[in-house]
């Protein structure tokens, strides 16, 4: 039989039942946007808050705020005694390594073919590795090197993104059409190099390149341009229409000392943002192509990922060679995210709780 508007539920209103629709007409939405779009939306998110917030000219004032809630935060705080111990770790690492990472000191004391590994001791606190090498040194050295890593493809994301960013930004705001033009060329490369997994667009980098610890920074690098390229392009076009930007069109200032002296300095903000959760996003990376062979292949410079390849023979018998790179891996890249999460979580009132 039909069903008649009495048979209906009394207690749901029309409203009620609009609210719901929507909600679920929004949620089946958001499932068929591909990863990419939602990538991207997420990123121009960041951008358009952080034009907003700086409308003002209170940009200093905003990042007081920001940074003193993060100082009640248990999550930032948590996220800033990781990092800061691993960069005490990274960069006193020659002073606090009891032993050369290389050498095989206690080989014969180690049988790996069958299957006898020395445990953690008094003078080898994490143990002997299959060759006989100090556990503990090769960890706090590796920290250097992934330190070293993170940082440097993280500057190779930032100055090649921010380098076409900055020219799409400049030519969408003050190129006229031309320019426009310009920006959707260079976007449309970016939108290409987006719809690819990062980890997957830097395996292929460093296989055409070839195995070394240059090539992992320049694949976890590029991997990470268009997420800046976006970031910046999308801030500089919200900051494009901004007061002091018209006022100093009207003045006659010209279109690249505005774009240089005035629009790029307030666009930074979102890409300072990002650069925390860029580091943990290349010391993942950066870990997962020297696990597939294609880092560094000097034995004496140790590397996270690399010590996590070499483990895996012996996961069976001695777990623990495995288990230290990779926490050291995990609490590492968790650091970096919560200080990022959290200073995203400042800045955006629609992500506060």
């Amino acid at each position: 039989m039909p069903t008649t508007p009495s048979s209906q539920n009394p207690s749901e209103s029309p409203e009620t039942r609009g609210g719901g629709e929507d909600t679920a007409s929004r949620e089946s939405t958001e499932d068929r946007v591909p990863l990419h779009r939602r990538k991207a939306a997420k990123v121009d998110r960041l951008a358009e808050l952080m034009g907003e917030r700086s409308d003002d000219g209170h940009g200093a004032g905003v990042w007081r705020e920001a940074f003193r809630r993060m100082s009640r935060s248990p999550m930032a705080i948590s996220g800033a005694v990781i990092v800061a111990v691993f960069l005490l770790v990274a960069l006193f690492s020659p002073l606090i390594a009891p032993y050369s990472p290389t050498s095989q000191a206690w080989g014969g004391e180690v049988f790996p073919n069958r299957n006898e590994f020395v445990g953690p001791r008094a003078e080898n606190w994490l143990g002997l590795d299959h060759l006989g090498r100090d556990m503990f040194s090769r960890m706090v050295i590796g920290a250097r090197q992934t330190l070293m890593v993170g940082v440097v493809a993280t500057l190779v994301g930032f100055l090649f993104g921010a380098l076409l960013g900055g020219t799409a930004g400049a030519c969408s705001v003050l190129g006229g059409r031309w320019g426009r033009q310009v920006d959707n060329v260079i976007m449309r490369v970016i939108d290409m190099m987006l719809a690819l997994p990062t980890l997957l667009l830097a395996v292929t980098v460093a296989a055409l390149v070839g195995p070394s610890l240059t090539t992992v920074m320049l694949a976890v690098g590029i991997a990470q341009v268009p997420i800046f390229a976006r970031l910046l392009r999308g801030a500089m076009i919200s900051q494009g229409n901004r007061e002091y930007v018209l006022a100093a069109r009207a003045l006659g200032v010209r279109g690249h000392k505005i774009a240089i002296s005035h629009i790029l300095p307030n666009s930074m903000g979102p890409v300072i943002v990002q650069s925390t959760l860029t580091l943990a996003t290349a010391i993942i990376d950066a870990a997962a192509l020297s696990y597939l062979g294609l880092g560094n292949p000097d034995a004496s410079f140790p590397e996270w990922g690399t010590m996590l390849s070499e483990a895996q023979r012996f996961l069976s018998t001695a777990p623990s060679l495995a288990v230290y790179p990779a926490l050291g891996i995990i609490i590492t890249a968790l650091g970096f995210t919560l200080m990022g999460e959290s200073l995203r979580e400042a800045l955006d009132p629609k992500l506060r709780k």
